[in-house]
């Protein structure tokens, strides 16, 4: 792309000048994004969370209802999204006992005009960010790592699913 080639950039305009997406004239779809993400933690930290008994309450309960709720607040976030009305948001998470690391998967549905793409990952940033929270007095070293887009479906562009 070059230098003042915005044309495949959907939120830029041709002078540059950031936009919103009109919508207006796409078709209502069943859509559904599923992304990821992961908490490294310390070993105090992870026992905690494993075993729920952290200072601050249920890391993993507190964690995904924040989840939910960030992807419900997409579109008070993050300039230029649209607001949905969504089906479902599901937020589930693996422990990994070796590695002592929390992987956050968040899957959003709706129906509508346009993604749900940025409501999963939201989701899963905001789901991380409270474990950090909730830890943060154990561990101030812990890491959130590789949030990712695993799968999209739906809408003009149809299915994405992220290589492996």
């Amino acid at each position: 792309m070059s230098e003042h080639d915005f044309s495949r950039l959907s939120h830029i305009d041709e002078t540059g000048a950031a936009k919103m997406v009109d919508v207006g004239g796409k078709d209502v779809s069943a859509r559904v994004a599923l992304a990821a993400g992961l908490v490294c933690l310390n070993e105090a930290a992870y026992a905690a969370v494993a075993a729920g008994t952290a200072h601050k309450g249920d890391v993993l309960g507190v964690a995904r209802l924040a989840g939910i709720m960030a992807a419900k607040r997409v579109d008070s976030l993050i300039p230029l999204t649209h607001q949905l009305l969504l089906d479902y948001v599901a937020i589930d998470f693996s422990l990994d006992d070796r590695e002592k690391t929390v992987a956050i998967t968040a899957e959003v549905a709706t129906r509508g005009k346009t993604g749900a793409e940025m409501e999963a990952l939201t989701a899963v940033s905001v789901t991380a960010l409270t474990i950090y929270d909730m830890c943060k007095a154990v561990d101030k070293a812990i890491t959130i790592d590789n949030i990712r887009l695993l799968k999209k479906a739906g809408g003009k562009s149809g299915l994405y699913q992220r290589p492996e």
